[in-house]
């Protein structure tokens, strides 16, 4: 991979993909519908560690202002740098989807595969795949020998100065102990209870959400019959058990608990984060962007 691929991706995203163990099918071919099939219970939820990392819609504003300063100093070079292709606000997922299991909206169509990716996230990925099959000489006037050099490095000094990149360590780690501490909360124990014998009505033996969804009968280039009725079922279950309400609930607790007690490390984090997110705005401001 390419310096190029080295994002600031939301270490949330990364979780959640880990404990969902959702099929890397590739899904461009398959028809989907926009805005992304998302329910509104997903659309709606939030938690308070949410606030210590950036969206995906974030990530892109530090990426493009960045991007264009990268552009500005490659073309002072003689060299041609396109810039990457804006992703559209509707095509970004909320911040917790697929937390607690399979997503009602996406269950129905894709079972427990990923949704297509939209048009313009596709476009977005093309472009990142192009520039790790540029010349040699353009990838290092473009990162230096190192990855972290050439324009890149020059742009970065540009937008913050001396400030070190957003560090999401503490919010990963947080993030995670708050899941799985909750799994452990009675409340959400009597809820997966209630989801696991609903589902056991139907035939299927799972100990909860995450097993359903990274079943290995699922890892297939496309969702099957079984699979579409599996994640119904599931998402059916969820309902009757009330397990996001319930889940949510507790962990929301948990987390307001992590936070009182990383007040200083999660505040410098977040400090760092909101420089690099205000000076991104200011150059894309300026420059129309």
């Amino acid at each position: 991979m390419s310096p190029s691929r080295a994002r600031a991706t939301t270490a949330l995203a990364l979780l959640l993909l880990a404990t969902t163990a959702c099929t890397a099918a590739e899904h461009e071919s398959t028809p989907a519908s926009y805005p992304l099939p998302v329910s509104r219970q997903t659309e709606r939820l939030r938690l308070p560690l949410d606030a210590y990392a950036s969206t995906v819609a974030e990530t892109h504003v530090v990426e493009d202002a960045q991007d264009f300063l990268m552009h500005r100093c490659m073309n002072d070079l003689g060299l041609e740098w396109k810039t990457l292709p804006s992703v559209d606000a509707q095509d970004t997922e909320p911040p917790n989807l697929r937390r607690y299991g399979a997503d009602e909206s996406e269950a129905v169509r894709y079972g427990y595969h990923p949704h297509p990716d939209p048009p313009s996230v596709v476009r977005r990925n093309r472009a990142w795949d192009e520039r790790e099959a540029l010349p040699a000489e353009v990838q290092r006037a473009a990162y230096g020998a190192s990855g972290k050099g050439g324009c890149l490095k020059t742009a970065r000094r540009q937008l913050v100065g001396d400030t070190a990149p957003p560090d999401y360590h503490a919010f990963n780690q947080l993030t995670g102990t708050a899941l799985e501490t909750s799994r452990r909360i009675p409340e959400v124990r009597d809820a997966l209870r209630i989801w696991h014998a609903c589902m056991a009505k139907a035939g299927f033996d799972y100990p909860d959400p995450f097993a359903a969804a990274g079943s290995e009968r699922w890892e297939t280039a496309e969702p099957t019959a079984t699979e579409r009725a599996t994640a119904r079922r599931d998402v059916a279950c969820q309902k009757s058990a009330k397990l996001v309400t319930v889940w949510a609930a507790a962990e929301t607790r948990i987390q307001h608990r992590l936070i009182q007690q990383n007040t200083n490390r999660l505040h410098e984090a977040k400090a760092r984060k909101d420089r690099w997110l205000a000076a991104a705005r200011r150059v894309l401001k300026r420059e129309g962007g």
